[in-house]
């Protein structure tokens, strides 16, 4: 048996257990039932229910709940549309969301297939300094999909974002063709 200040009172009968349990205005909880013999303490078992209670929420409260976002795109996607979708997608990123892409195709566009993938691959390109391709490129039907998780390094994703609006100006500078 242990006491209300925490000290040990050895082995105690149920009768005085319950005895001093009262004489302190406490609760005797059995602690642990399945040793030999059960350990009791002498607490308040209402304040230590509400104590439980309490750390149950805080965890809860600093959990975070991974989210998938979709983000929709067309095989012959402007250039500002691509930097929209693209902008889109570091923000929930950045949440710790993950995001799915789907790239649709519409009548005779499926023809253009290898278009649709050079797009995936510059989007995945673009994003891996802030997540990683959790499900490759996968062609279901008309639509072409990728999901990319967020990774948990946060200190790499600032300089890669960094990295790839310096090649994206550099590659404008030159005259470069963009999708």
């Amino acid at each position: 048996m242990i006491g209300p200040n925490s000290e040990q009172l050895g082995i105690v009968v149920i009768r005085r257990a319950l005895e001093l349990a009262s004489e302190h205005n406490l609760d005797l909880v059995e602690v642990s039932p399945m040793s030999n013999p059960p350990v009791c303490r002498i607490m308040d078992f209402s304040k230590y229910k509400y104590d439980q209670e309490k750390k149950e929420r805080r965890v809860k409260r600093s959990q975070r709940i991974a989210h998938l976002k979709q983000i929709r795109i067309k095989p012959h996607i402007s250039e500002h549309d691509y930097q929209v979708k693209l902008r889109q997608a570091k923000t929930f990123l950045a949440r710790k969301d993950k995001v799915k892409f789907n790239l649709f195709f519409r009548g005779r566009e499926v023809s253009f297939k290898e278009q649709g993938d050079r797009i995936l691959e510059r989007i995945m390109g673009d994003l891996s300094g802030l997540g990683q391709v959790e499900k490759s490129p996968m062609m279901e039907g008309r639509i072409i999909t990728v999901v990319i998780a967020p990774k948990s390094d946060k200190s790499g994703s600032k300089q890669t974002e960094k990295g790839s609006q310096d090649a994206q100006t550099k590659n404008e500078s030159l005259g470069g063709e963009t999708l």
